[in-house]
C-alpha cells in the first residue's frame, strides 16, 4: 500500500500546480477583480455536466444537463453572458472548444477540493483537513485532502454507470432514478446469501445478516422465483456500495485519516447507497460525511478558482 501511495504521489496536484495553467496561452484566467454580474462554472463529466451559475444577485444556482446534449450546454452558457466560466472534467475540453467566450480551466482535483469544502462549510460540517474526498460519479475516484496536497490515492471503476447499466439490464428501468426507487422498495435479502444462510445455528461468530455472497441465490431456481425487480436492484447498489465503502475505507486507514466525505452525482437522492456507504465506513471506526448538494463540488469549485476567490459563495435551489 505505500508504494502505491508513493504512485498515487506522482499525480498530485497543489494549489502551486493550478497557478501553472495560467501560464498556457490557450487558456485565459478572468480577472479576480471582477467581482459584479453573471459567473459560471461548469464540471463536465462522462455523462452529467454541472452548473453552477452565479447570478447578477450573488446568488449561486445548479443546473443539471446530459453531458450530450453539448448545444445545449453551449447554448445556455453563452445566453448568460457570464463575465467569466470556469471548466472543469473530462468534457471540458471539447467545451472550450465549442464556447465562443474566453474560459479559464481547472484541474479536476483541484476544483473538488474547493467546492466540497466550500459545500462543508454550508451545511456546517468539520470542513478541516485531513479527509478523504470520495467523487462518486460514472465511476468512482478517492483524494486525499491534507493542506495544500490533493493526491488521488485510488478509486475502482464501480460506480453510478455501474449501477445505472445493471440496473437497467436486470429490472427494465431505463432511468436511474426509476432503479434507485425501485431499490428503495426491494430486499437485498431475497437475492444475496447471507452468513446465517450458511450458519444457520449461528455458530461462527459474525453478524447474521453479513452478506455472504452477492447474488448468489439467484442460482437456485426456487430462491430466484421469488425475487423482484425491485430487490434486485436493492441488490445492485448493496453489491456496489459495499465494495466501494470497503475500498474507500482501507484508503482512508491506509492514508491514517479518520473521515470520509463523499459526493458525486451517484448519490442524489440515493438514500440505499449512502446507507450501505455509512455502514461500511462505521465497520473501520470511520466517519462518513455526506455533501448535500453532492454532484455540483466540481461546479462549484471551478466557479471559485475562475473568479479567483476562496470567498464563499451564496447558494440558491438547483434549477
Amino acid at each position: 500500500m505505500r508504494r502505491a501511495f508513493r504512485e498515487a504521489r506522482r499525480t498530485r496536484y497543489t494549489s502551486s500546480d493550478h497557478h501553472r495553467w495560467k501560464s498556457n496561452p490557450l487558456i485565459q484566467k478572468a480577472d479576480p477583480s471582477h467581482n459584479r454580474g453573471v459567473a459560471i462554472g461548469a464540471d463536465v463529466g462522462a455523462t452529467l455536466a454541472k452548473l453552477a451559475i452565479r447570478g447578477d444577485d450573488g446568488i449561486t444556482r445548479f443546473r443539471l444537463i446530459p453531458t450530450q446534449a453539448a448545444d445545449q450546454i453551449v447554448a445556455e452558457i453563452e445566453a448568460a453572458s457570464p463575465i467569466c466560466v470556469g471548466l472543469t472534467g473530462g468534457g471540458s475540453a471539447m467545451l472550450a472548444d465549442r464556447l465562443g467566450i474566453d474560459c479559464s480551466r481547472a484541474d479536476e482535483f483541484s476544483a473538488w477540493k474547493r467546492g466540497a469544502i466550500e459545500l462543508l462549510r454550508r451545511q456546517q460540517s468539520d470542513s478541516e483537513d485531513p479527509f478523504l474526498l470520495v467523487s462518486l460519479g460514472t465511476g468512482t475516484s478517492a483524494l486525499l485532502i491534507r493542506g495544500d496536497e490533493t493526491v488521488r490515492v485510488g478509486g475502482t471503476a464501480l460506480g453510478g454507470g455501474t449501477l445505472f447499466g445493471l440496473g437497467v439490464a436486470l429490472t427494465g428501468a431505463t432511468r436511474f432514478e426509476q432503479v434507485i426507487e425501485l431499490a428503495s422498495q426491494g430486499d437485498r435479502r431475497n437475492i444475496d446469501l447471507l452468513v446465517s444462510d450458511i450458519y444457520p445455528s449461528g455458530e461462527l461468530p459474525l453478524p447474521g445478516d453479513l452478506n455472504a455472497a452477492s447474488f448468489a441465490k439467484l442460482a437456485d431456481p426456487e430462491l430466484a422465483g421469488r425475487s423482484s425487480h425491485a430487490d434486485l436492484a436493492h441488490a445492485v447498489v448493496g453489491m456496489i456500495g459495499e465494495n466501494i465503502g470497503m475500498i474507500c475505507a482501507g484508503l482512508a486507514v491506509s492514508a491514517e485519516v479518520t473521515r470520509i466525505v463523499y459526493g458525486g452525482s451517484t448519490l442524489r437522492n440515493n438514500a440505499p447507497l449512502v446507507d450501505v456507504l455509512h455502514v461500511m465506513a462505521a465497520v473501520r471506526g470511520l466517519g462518513a460525511v455526506f455533501l448535500q448538494e453532492p454532484e455540483y463540488a466540481g461546479a462549484l469549485g471551478a466557479l471559485s478558482l475562475a473568479l479567483g476567490t476562496a470567498q464563499p459563495q451564496p447558494l440558491g435551489a438547483p434549477g
